[in-house]
C-alpha cells in the first residue's frame, strides 16, 4: 500500500512527525518532506508551520490538486523563505494489488443518496487515480443507479475545470471509467472465500495489508500482526490468487525441500498442524524462513477457523443459494445449517441473508420461518435487522442487472482439488456480476440503455484501458476475476476500484 519505515530508512530519512503532533522539537539541522491531502486543515496546519518553522527547508507534497488561494496562503506564511518545492503528486487512494485501488470510505451514501462529503471525498480520489494513470477517460455509469450518475456528473466537472492538467497525450482507443453501484450485486461481499486473499480478508481481516492474529491461540509475540504485501513477500505474490489447498501444498513443499536439505531433522508433514510444530521447533528454519512461518501461521488459523464454524457446508449452500434455482432444495439446505450449533451467528445470517435476496419475490418464499430459526438460536437481534436492510439496499426493486439469470458457472459441476491433508478445497460455482458486466464491455456488447455514456461522445471501438469504480465497495472476489480478464485479454488493461474492500463483516 504505502513505503514501510524500513524502506525509508534506506532513503536516509530518519525522523517520522505528523504535521498536527503538538511539542514537536525544532531541529535546523534537518531538511522537511512533506507529504499531505490538500483538506483546509491540512494546508491551514501547513501556514501554522510555515509561520515558525522548525526545519531548515521543505518540500511540500500535495495527493491531489491544490487551489490558487492555498498556494497562496503558503507562500504568504513562508515569509522565511524555507520552502523549496510545492508539487501534487497524485496519490490520494489506496493502492491494494497492482490492479486494485481503495479509498478506505465506510457508508458511503445516505440510503439512495450520496453523503456529501463522502462524494467529495470518492471524486477526490477518483480524479487523483485518473491523474496518476494519466488517462482522461470517456464515461459510462450504472443508469439504475442515482450516485453512479452524481459521481460521474462530480468527475466530469473536474476534468473540464482541470483540463490542462487532463491534456494527455490521445490514444486510437480512449480509457473509459465505468462507474456502478455495488447495490446492483450485494450477493458477492456476503460469501465466504476460497482463494488466499480473499480468505484471509474475509475470515481474518486486511487491514492497508496488515492483519491483525492476536487473537490466535498460543501465538508469539513477533506474530501478533502481520504484513501481507505482494511487492515484499514472494510467497504471497505467487500465491494469493490460489484455491486454498494449493497454499497449504506449496507451504508443504517449501518446508519439505529445506527437510530434504537436513536430513536427520526429518518429519512427517501430514497437516497444518505438523507444519506449526515443526516451525515451533526449528529456531534455525524459523530464522531462515520468517515468510514462511508467518504463513504457516496464518494458514493454520484459516484451517482452524474453517473447521470451528463448519464453513465447508456452510460454502456449499452459499453457492447453492447464489447459483442455482432449487427453492425447495435450498430452504432443506439452509435450515439444516441453521440448526447446526458449530454454525456461528454470524454465517447462519449470512445465509438467510443470501435466501432472502435469491428468493425475494418467490411464491413459497420461507423467510418468516428462517427468522424464527435464527431467533430461536439466541445472540442479538443486529443480524436479524440486517436481513430486512440488505433486501431494502440490494433487493430486486433497487436492481438494474439480472443478478440470478442464467450463467455459465451454473453448469460448472463442483470439483474438488485434494492437496493437504485437513484442507478439501472447495471449487466455488459462483462468478460475481462485475465479471460478466466486464466481460461484455470487452466485447462492446455492454448496453448503452443500462450503462449509458455521460455526455454525446460513445466509444466506437472496444475499450483497451478500463478503469471500474464500484460505489459501495468492492471484493477481492472481484479483484481475481479483474486479475484473469487482464490475463486472458492481452491488450486490454482493466484496474478496479472501490470506496472500500469489503468483506461479509464490513
Amino acid at each position: 500500500v504505502v513505503y514501510t519505515q524500513s524502506e525509508i530508512l534506506q532513503r536516509e530519512v530518519y525522523l517520522f512527525e505528523r504535521l498536527d503532533s503538538p511539542n514537536r522539537e525544532p531541529m535546523k539541522h534537518l531538511k522537511a518532506i512533506c507529504f499531505l491531502r490538500p483538506t483546509k486543515e491540512n494546508v491551514e496546519l501547513l501556514v501554522q508551520e510555515l509561520r515558525r518553522p522548525k526545519y531548515s527547508v521543505y518540500f511540500i507534497y500535495f495527493s491531489n490538486v491544490i487551489s490558487k488561494s492555498d498556494v497562496k496562503a503558503l507562500a504568504e506564511a513562508d515569509e522565511q523563505e524555507v520552502v523549496a518545492e510545492v508539487q501534487e503528486f497524485y496519490g490520494d487512494y489506496i493502492a491494494v494489488n497492482p490492479h486494485v485501488f481503495s479509498l478506505n470510505l465506510l457508508g458511503c451514501c445516505r440510503g439512495r443518496s450520496w453523503d456529501a462529503a463522502q462524494l467529495a471525498r470518492t471524486t477526490q480520489g477518483l480524479t487523483a487515480l485518473l491523474l496518476s494513470l494519466k488517462k482522461c477517460p470517456m464515461i459510462r455509469y450504472q443508469l439504475s443507479s442515482e450516485p453512479a450518475k452524481r459521481l460521474a456528473e462530480c468527475v466530469k466537472q473536474v476534468i473540464t475545470k482541470e483540463y490542462e492538467l487532463f491534456d494527455f497525450r490521445r490514444t486510437e482507443v480512449p480509457p473509459l471509467l465505468l462507474i456502478l453501484d455495488r447495490s446492483d450485486d450485494a450477493i458477492t461481499p456476503l460469501l465466504n472465500q476460497w482463494t488466499y486473499q480473499a480468505m484471509v480478508h474475509e475470515l481474518l481481516g486486511i487491514n492497508n495489508n496488515r492483519i491483525d492474529l492476536s487473537r490466535v491461540p498460543g501465538i508469539s509475540k513477533d506474530l501478533r500482526e502481520v504484513v501481507l504485501s505482494a511487492e515484499n513477500d514472494e510467497f504471497y505474490a505467487n500465491n494469493m490468487y490460489l484455491n486454498f489447498a494449493e497454499i497449504g501444498t506449496n507451504i508443504k513443499n517449501l518446508m519439505e525441500d529445506f527437510q530434504r536439505r537436513k536430513p536427520k531433522e526429518q518429519q512427517k508433514l501430514e497437516s497444518i498442524a505438523d507444519m506449526k510444530a515443526f516451525v515451533e521447533n526449528y529456531p534455525q528454519f524459523k530464522k531462515m524462513s520468517g515468510t514462511v512461518s508467518k504463513h504457516v501461521t496464518v494458514v493454520g488459523e484459516l484451517s482452524r477457523l474453517v473447521a470451528e464454524r463448519n464453513l465447508l457446508e456452510v460454502s456449499e449452500v452459499e453457492q447453492e443459494l447464489a447459483c442455482q434455482n432449487d427453492h425447495s432444495s435450498a430452504l432443506q439446505s439452509v435450515r439444516r445449517v441453521l440448526q447446526s450449533p458449530r454454525v456461528s451467528e454470524l454465517d447462519a445470517a449470512r445465509l438467510v441473508m443470501l435466501y432472502a435476496l435469491r428468493y425475494e419475490r418467490h411464491a413459497s418464499n420461507g423467510l418468516p420461518a428462517l427468522l424464527d430459526e435464527l431467533r430461536a438460536r439466541g445472540g442479538t437481534d443486529r443480524y436479524r435487522k440486517l436481513v430486512s436492510a440488505v433486501v431494502e439496499y440490494g433487493g430486486k426493486r433497487v436492481r438494474g442487472s439480472d443478478l440470478f439469470g442464467p450463467k455459465d458457472a451454473v453448469a460448472i459441476t463442483k470439483q474438488f482439488l485434494k492437496g493437504l491433508k485437513g484442507i478439501e478445497n472447495v471449487y466455488t460455482q459462483h462468478q460475481p456480476l462485475l465479471q460478466e458486466t466486464l466481460d461484455q464491455l470487452i466485447k462492446g456488447k455492454l448496453k448503452d440503455s443500462q450503462y449509458p455514456y455521460l455526455g454525446p461522445n460513445t466509444l466506437r471501438d472496444r475499450p483497451q484501458d478500463i478503469v471500474v469504480f464500484l460505489i459501495g465497495g468492492a471484493t477481492y472476489e472481484e479483484a481475481l476475476a479483474v486479475y484473469n480478464l487482464n490475463r486472458s485479454n492481452p491488450g486490454v488493461r482493466i484496474v478496479l476500484g472501490g470506496t472500500t474492500i469489503h468483506n461479509t463483516k464490513r
